[in-house]
């Protein structure tokens, strides 16, 4: 080899591994720059609910750190479907996020979406409220067992809300009647828009049982208009501290209403992994932690691949909830 050929060889190879070290770097590079105009998250559901006040407090959090105007968007046509649709098929640059809630597992076993955790990039679950299951303050039946047995020999009879037909609340009412041996055809679900109009139901005669979340049940069980029964958490919550866990009472089931933060697929790890340390830094605040109590919300963090995993098996578990309840073929 000449000595021409050989100078020519290494200058190629010094291209090839600077250019590959370039695209290698492009990723930590663009998210070092990052971000540099405004972003937007969407939430699925109307202003004034649990997901959108989380989102808001975060996105006050994150624009004060980063210096960029957070647009947070309602979008709430579809249910909900049509918002994680439109995140999940946005540019994948980081600059539209979706809070995804616990219906991204549900909604594609009904046939209502073909979006799933699937497409996206998890950034981390920030709430997780526990299901509470309350009658009346005024009910015969003191503690969950006292309401399964009497469910158990009276199917039919009693009939429970909280939420919308295959909601999260009503994945919880299937979630016990299982775990209890108990078909959940013998505790008939009643939609309602919300667990709010569901509390005004019970208390009105309309249904003899809630599940709703604890940030939902606790307001009226402190003014003595609800008995709770059990919360469906692995531990006993602040707050509600004199409220079994299904765990305690023999059961094992534990199911909440969580909502995170992601991205779209596809979106550079750098920029997730920056936004999720953001984020966390967030929830750590003392302004955070103080809107928690305030609301009386469990905060869960969980971030990237974590929160991915708990997706998988949440996506699985609803499938098999919604099977058990004759909402879906299996």
């Amino acid at each position: 080899m000449s000595r021409t050929t050989l100078a020519l060889a290494i200058i190629l190879i010094i291209i090839i591994v600077g250019v590959a070290a370039y695209y290698a770097l492009g990723p930590s590079r663009v998210a070092a720059s990052y971000p540099q105009k405004p972003i937007t998250i969407y939430v699925p559901w109307s202003a004034g609910g649990g997901t959108d006040l989380t989102t808001r407090q975060v996105a006050a959090y994150l624009q004060q750190k980063f210096g960029v105007e957070i647009n947070v968007l309602n979008k709430v046509a579809g249910g909900g479907a049509a918002t994680f649709y439109a995140g999940a098929t946005a540019p994948p640059d980081g600059y539209t996020l979706t809070a995804i809630t616990i219906e991204l597992s549900i909604f594609p076993h009904l046939g209502t979406s073909n979006v799933t955790y699937q497409n996206f990039e998890p950034i981390a679950m920030l709430i997780c409220n526990p299901a509470v299951v309350a009658v009346r303050a005024d009910a015969p039946w003191k503690t969950l067992n006292e309401l399964l047995d009497y469910i158990k020999a009276h199917p039919g009879e009693l009939k429970a809300s909280g939420t919308a037909k295959a909601g999260v609340w009503d994945m919880a009412r299937i979630g016990l009647l299982q775990a209890a041996g108990i078909d959940p055809n013998a505790l008939p679900w009643v939609p309602s828009t919300g667990a709010a109009p569901a509390i005004q139901e019970l208390l009105a005669g309309g249904v003899q049982v809630v599940i709703a979340g604890s940030g939902e049940i606790k307001p009226y069980k402190d003014l003595g208009q609800l008995r709770a029964l059990a919360i469906m958490s692995d531990t006993r919550i602040k707050g509600l501290d004199d409220v079994p866990t299904l765990k305690e009472l023999g059961y094992n089931f534990a199911i909440c209403g969580w909502a995170g933060l992601a991205a779209p697929k596809g979106t550079p790890q750098p920029i997730v992994n920056k936004l999720a340390e953001a984020v966390k830094e967030a929830y750590n605040s003392q302004q955070f932690q103080q809107f928690l109590d305030n609301r009386s919300f469990v905060g869960k963090l969980m971030l990237t691949d974590d929160f991915k995993k708990y997706l998988v098996n949440e996506y699985d578990l609803m499938k098999t909830l919604l099977e058990k309840a004759g909402y879906i073929g299996k």
